[in-house]
């Protein structure tokens, strides 16, 4: 059920990313572009950019964290290489820019829709537990 939940809210970003950003379209079957390129994206953000990050970790630290954008960007752009060109989706990043600024609409959405949705890490099962004691 969470990795639905991740696929939907990350699927509504990309959505978000489309509309505001010049320069990310989706040509064709809109739905299922913008579907499969949320799985691409999740698998991207899985296994690429964790790649990523430790090959910039010494400019992460250096720049205080600055450089993440930039690497979320790149995971988004590659993410629409690989949807575009491998599948022959319809979802078109059209540069590192248009990449940068959507990856940065992705991040900003999903994080406000993670907030909003349910998650049973949150809800006070499978954590610790603190109550109150009345005396």
């Amino acid at each position: 059920m969470r990795l639905l939940l991740r696929w939907i809210i990350t699927a509504i970003a990309l959505v978000a990313a489309v509309f505001i950003v010049p320069g990310i379209t989706v040509e064709g079957n809109a739905y299922v572009a913008i579907g499969l390129t949320a799985i691409i994206l999740g698998l991207v953000n899985a296994f690429v950019r964790p790649v990523l990050q430790v090959a910039a970790c010494g400019l992460i630290v250096l720049t205080l964290g600055l450089v993440l954008p930039f690497i979320n960007g790149v995971t988004l752009w590659l993410a629409s290489y690989i949807a575009s060109e491998w599948f022959g989706l319809g979802f078109i990043v059209d540069g590192f820019w248009p990449a940068f600024w959507g990856a940065l609409i992705v991040s900003i959405v999903s994080f406000f829709l993670s907030v909003l949705a349910p998650d049973e890490d949150r809800s006070g099962r499978g954590g610790i537990e603190i109550r109150r004691i009345d005396a």
